[in-house]
């Protein structure tokens, strides 16, 4: 069959499919883009069609198995039109905190040794302020004011604004950074 007669016969059927799309969807879009996909099937796999075949039951048949084809993809997804699912599952690229991390090493570096000493025992390793103390052998003033210091000075080297909400991928920097009385955000 020439291109010629396949393509007015492929039209001639066009109002049945339809008929029939309609029938399984119950939805004119839908129904329109089920007929639509079907032609387009149809048409780039023309070769395989039989010659002196029913050209309607293959129309039909392609239909049908679009049809279903797309209900069990269909199955497979969930709706997010909020992108409230999609938030949840992202996941920030591991480089940023490697990039953040190394920068954090090289700002804590720099610190005097008592702040960074402070530093590790409340946010890396969550110590009390008077478990630190003790290890130190300091007042839980001198704690705090270290802690402080080095929490301002760590921000000011990374250029960190310490009120703003973080977004650091690495938690061990979160922790030493944040300004939570203490202990690890």
């Amino acid at each position: 069959m020439d291109r010629q007669n396949a393509k007015a016969e492929l039209t001639s059927h066009m109002k049945v499919l339809r008929a029939f799309a309609m029938s399984l969807t119950r939805n004119d879009a839908a129904a329109d883009d089920l007929v639509q996909d079907t032609v387009l099937k149809a048409w780039s796999n023309f070769d395989k069609f039989q010659e002196g075949t029913n050209m309607r039951a293959w129309l039909f048949t392609i239909l049908r198995n679009t049809f279903y084809s797309n209900r069990r993809k269909a199955a497979r997804e969930v709706e997010d039109s909020t992108g409230t699912i999609t938030e949840s599952i992202s996941v920030k690229p591991a480089h940023d905190g490697r990039l953040q991390l190394a920068e954090f090493r090289v700002a804590l570096a720099e610190l005097p040794a008592e702040q960074r000493e402070v530093l590790t025992l409340i946010g890396v390793l969550q110590y009390s302020y008077e478990e630190a103390a003790e290890v130190c052998g300091v007042k839980v003033g001198t704690i705090k004011s270290r802690l402080n210091r080095g929490r301002e000075a760590l921000a000011s080297s990374m250029q960190i604004n310490i009120d703003d909400q973080m977004e650091l991928t690495d938690a061990a920097t979160h922790a030493v950074v944040a300004a939570s009385g203490g202990t690890a955000a």
